[in-house]
């Protein structure tokens, strides 16, 4: 089994930064990806950025403004957001997938952007 512990969000003014932190634990001796995905009031969970075979993914709203990095020692996924905007508002996940157990969330860390 695996468990996904995330740290980092917060209340944030627009145009500032913040840093979530994910860390896995359990059963992730392979892991095919990790990443981040977020689901606003009303939306569905929508991806932000993952890394997949050492590729990295960012949706095209983040781009620019937004780094995904990965410590393997310490199994922990990170996601950087610069220029934060009201509609970065949300609850961000953490996701991981393995060979063993699929697909594995966290349990969500809100992020709310005050314009």
């Amino acid at each position: 089994q695996v468990q996904l512990v995330e740290s980092g969000g917060g209340l944030v003014q627009a145009g500032g930064s913040l840093r979530l932190s994910c860390e896995a634990s359990g059963t992730t001796s392979i892991i095919y990806g990790m990443g981040w995905y977020r689901q606003a009031p009303g939306k569905q969970r929508e991806l932000v950025a993952d890394i997949k075979r050492g590729l990295r993914n960012y949706a095209d709203s983040v781009k620019g403004r937004t780094t995904i990095s990965r410590d393997n020692a310490k199994n922990t996924v990170y996601l950087e957001m610069n220029g934060l905007k009201p509609e970065d508002t949300a609850v961000y996940y953490c996701w991981m997938r393995t060979p063993w157990w699929g697909d594995s969330w966290g349990q969500g860390t809100q992020v709310t952007v005050s314009s």
